[in-house]
Formats: structure tokens, C-alpha cells, sequence
């Protein structure tokens, strides 16, 4: 059976209404998208900025423990610590070798471990940021020592107090020195 004219004309203008979105609902569509961006990127950042503190503690931590083994029983004062290490491939896979003779961390710095005084040795670690600095020291055990800015009493007691951690860990870049027996 066929619609009446009038039929035909609400159905019509029924359709016509309902043809989009105005403007003020695209508009609030797109602030709600853009807040659950924002969100979903803050939410990454804490994520990776977590994840590159594990990194390098596990990077320094695994260095440590090749160090403690390869010189298990001997004096640490070998002049070609560094050598021997890189030798036996005894350097985290996160941390690459370049020229044979450096070890670069993921920030571009330098990681060199060498022989100290009095059957010690140090893991100084180069250009860290300081979030990922104040999270490491923080969280670290098993050092005897770490040593940073030169305006920074080193740490000695672990794990170390915050504030310690934070006057360590001052500059956006720093440089730190983990001393083990």
C-alpha cells in the first residue's frame, strides 16, 4: 500500500533531521577524544619513565654480579677490567659496546667500570636523567658507597633516604659513581 502524501513528507523531513551531527556535538566529541589522548600518553610516560629506571638498575646490578664473578677470589686492581669484561661478554645486552673499548648506556653516556682502592671497585654511570638517578640511587643495595654531583655528600647508608637521593641527583643529566667491595 502506497503512503499518503503527508506520510511521505514527515518521513521525509524525519530523515532530514537526523542527517548528522551539528557542530556543537563534533566539538565535544573532539574534547572528550583529545582528554583520552592526553590521558593515555601521561599514562605511557610514567610507564617507560618506570621501565628505564628497572633498565639501568638492572644494567649497573648485572655488572656488578660479572664483576664480583670474574674477580671472585682476586684483588679488583686490574687496569683492564673494562677489556676483560667486554671480552667475556660480560656487559648487559641492554648497554651496547662501541670502538671495541666503550660502553654506552641508552641516554648516550658512558658506563665504565674500573678497579679502585683497597680491593674496591666502581661503576661510574654518565648523562642519566634525574628522574631515573633519584629512582636508581634510592632503590639501591649492595654498594658501598655512591658518589654523584660534587656538591653531594655521598651515600653510605642504604637504602638511601630521599633526600640524599635528591642532592645526589640534581642536574637533569648526571654522573654516578657506585663503589662495591
Amino acid at each position: 500500500m502506497l503512503a499518503t502524501l503527508p506520510q511521505r513528507r514527515a518521513r521525509l523531513v524525519h530523515l532530514h533531521r537526523q542527517r548528522g551531527a551539528s557542530l556543537l556535538e563534533a566539538i565535544a566529541y573532539l574534547g572528550v577524544a583529545a582528554l583520552v589522548v592526553l590521558a593515555a600518553v601521561s599514562l605511557l610516560q610514567n610507564a617507560f619513565g618506570s621501565a628505564r629506571s628497572n633498565q639501568t638498575t638492572e644494567e649497573i646490578t648485572g655488572l656488578r654480579t660479572n664483576i664480583h664473578k670474574m674477580y671472585a677470589g682476586q684483588p679488583y686492581n686490574d687496569t683492564a677490567m673494562l677489556a676483560n669484561l667486554i671480552t667475556a661478554k660480560a656487559i648487559p645486552g641492554t648497554l651496547t659496546v662501541s670502538g671495541g673499548n666503550t660502553i654506552n648506556n641508552t641516554w648516550g653516556g658512558t658506563v665504565t667500570p674500573a678497579s679502585a682502592v683497597a680491593g674496591t671497585f666502581t661503576i661510574t654511570y654518565t648523562q642519566m636523567p634525574q628522574d631515573v638517578c633519584m629512582n636508581v640511587v634510592s632503590g639501591a643495595t649492595g654498594w658501598t658507597r655512591i658518589a654523584g654531583a660534587a656538591d653531594a655528600t655521598p651515600i653510605a647508608v642504604f637504602p638511601a633516604p630521599a633526600a640524599s637521593a635528591a642532592a645526589l641527583c640534581s642536574a637533569a643529566s648526571n654522573t654516578v659513581v657506585f663503589t662495591a667491595d
